[in-house]
């Protein structure tokens, strides 16, 4: 039975190889996922040298605006922190989110809202049209090829008068066993620079593994779909068209409703709108009594209660805690919009189940560390990290202790690790 199998297999390979126009099919996705890989090596290539040199500049400028001051509120308020994301091992197959959400910030001890709102986001344009990279030649461009290349798989037969012989001759296994033999070849040809690509990044077998694993599937869904379709009509040009009508319902038509109608129903603040609200509340603080501002920061932070007393017209510790203030006043409309991107996230993906190339799309960027949850991710950390700031700068100023600019060594340093807990303000 395995013998017999493994014959019909390597008939059915010699076969597809000496048909020219499969051997066609087969380069087209192979030159489309090497330029798909090439393409997002490229660009995370750049943003890891961004980001490096990007890492050389602060340090650099950090360490001259430090030396230059003579107390704690001036060492913070100059002191800037870069933080950022580096794309991960497999960034290159699916660039997802990075190219519409801010994946690196420059942090200073100010009002944090207003300051991871403001948009990174380099080619707003490219970033509406999408990358060409392997997550879109997987989810968009595998089905196309497969359909191309199936679709006829018994018209072809029956055009040349051998169906009837091929019929008799064989015991129904024919067609599945052609048509998967194609449609995974197709499959392989579009995943193997994608891992060629991974192992060259050094990205873990876990991930190359679930990577193949999607493509794999996909490519396998619609060769199952592309045998079917062959088999209940005799007309190529038929299947073609009902097939071709079926995948841009399912990878264009319905995700782009789905998208429309998510965004209506899920309406979240903008982040234009958090950082106006911020920023309008620490410009209004300038006008108020002290003790106005100085009491809402109590109210949030009680520990501090028994330091607030400003004698002069300016202290730092007034300063920073209007900065504070304005945070918590915008902190219900940052929740809110965590919460409906959260929200649009999850409804897209529900939707998605609909949307084989969608599906696909979203699990690449999941293996790939690019999915919306990556994002959010980020910016939790990057919340974490200024409350590390506040949390060393509190105690000084607050405290008057005087100025040690040999303690500035101490000060905490962003580490791109592991997903932080969200702080609590």
């Amino acid at each position: 039975m395995l013998s017999s199998i493994m014959g019909s297999l390597r008939r059915e390979a010699r076969f597809m190889l000496r048909e020219r126009t499969m051997r066609l099919w087969l380069l087209v996705a192979l030159a489309a996922s090497v330029i798909a890989v090439s393409a997002g090596s490229v660009e995370v290539a750049a943003q890891r040298a961004t980001i490096e040199r990007l890492l050389t500049a602060d340090r650099a400028d950090r360490a001259a605006q430090l030396a230059q001051q003579s107390d704690w509120g001036s060492a913070a308020y100059y002191a800037s922190h870069l933080t950022y994301d580096p794309p991960s091992a497999l960034a290159f197959a699916a660039l997802g989110e990075r190219d519409t959400m801010p994946w690196k910030h420059r942090i200073r001890m100010l009002a944090l809202e207003g300051q991871i709102h403001e948009a990174d986001v380099a080619n707003p344009e490219l970033a509406l049209v999408g990358r060409f990279d392997l997550a879109f030649v997987a989810a968009f461009l595998l089905p196309l090829l497969v359909i191309v290349a199936l679709h006829d798989l018994r018209a072809r037969e029956r055009q040349a008068g051998r169906l009837e012989l091929l019929m008799s001759l064989s015991d129904g296994r024919l067609w599945a066993l052609r048509g998967g033999l194609r449609g995974m070849a197709i499959g392989v040809c579009v995943l193997l620079p994608g891992l060629v690509g991974g192992v060259i990044s050094g990205a873990p077998w876990a991930a190359l593994a679930a990577l193949a694993a999607v493509v794999l599937l996909h490519a396998a869904f619609w060769t199952v779909v592309c045998v079917v379709a062959a088999a209940a009509a005799r007309s190529a040009a038929v299947v073609l068209t009902v097939l071709i009508a079926l995948w841009w319902s399912t990878a264009v038509l319905l995700p782009a409703a789905a998208g429309a109608a998510i965004e209506r129903a899920v309406p979240l603040p903008a982040g234009g709108e958090i950082v106006l609200l911020q920023r309008e509340t620490v410009n209004d603080a300038w006008d108020l009594p002290k003790e106005t501002t100085m009491s809402a920061f109590v109210a949030a932070y009680p520990q501090w209660a028994g330091h607030t007393a400003v004698a002069r017209p300016f202290e730092w510790k007034w300063y920073y805690a209007f900065q504070e203030v304005g945070d918590l006043r915008a902190a219900p409309l940052s929740d809110a919009r965590r919460r409906g991107i959260a929200e649009r996230d999850r409804l897209a993906g529900a939707w998605a189940w609909a949307s084989p190339s969608a599906l696909v799309e979203r699990a690449l960027q999941r293996v790939a560390g690019t999915d919306v949850d990556a994002s959010q991710r980020y910016l939790d950390r990057v919340r974490a990290f200024h409350a590390a700031l506040r949390e060393f700068h509190y105690p000084k100023l607050f405290r008057d202790e005087p100025f040690d600019a040999a303690r500035s060594a101490d000060l905490p340093m962003w580490s791109p690790g592991p997903p932080a807990t969200r702080s609590r303000r």
